[in-house]
């Protein structure tokens, strides 16, 4: 932002209007805030197999815990992980990845997170 005020004189003139210029909305300033956030890369959460809770418990903390998880999608995760021991839940930034495997354990599941780039 530009502001201008001009005096005739060294001294006891008339100040004119400030003239205020404004940088161009949607421009430069939302460029330098891509730049400068960091995105932080994918992690899956992981869902494993275990013989101590139930499908159905399985399937109503799926839906609890992963916000918009529907009834088929905690059906289908939960099925992977009987079948094959292992399941992905979700695949979302480390924060929440931690988070959602934090509160997995909390209800009694076993989960885990991992890089989804190929990972460990």
């Amino acid at each position: 932002m530009t502001v201008s005020a001009t005096t005739p004189g060294k001294a006891g003139g008339i100040v004119e209007k400030p003239t205020i210029e404004k940088a161009t909305p949607g421009r430069e300033s939302d460029f330098d805030l891509r730049k400068s956030r960091k995105i932080s890369p994918p992690y899956r959460v992981m869902l494993h197999n275990d013989n101590h809770n139930r499908r159905e418990y399985v399937v109503q903390v799926l839906m609890k815990v992963i916000p918009g998880m529907t009834v088929d999608n905690a059906v289908n995760i939960m099925q992977e992980a009987h079948y094959n021991g292992l399941s992905v839940v979700i695949v979302c930034g480390q924060s929440d990845a931690e988070e959602h495997c934090a509160q997995l354990r909390g209800n009694g599941l076993l989960s885990s997170i991992e890089p989804a780039s190929g990972g460990c």
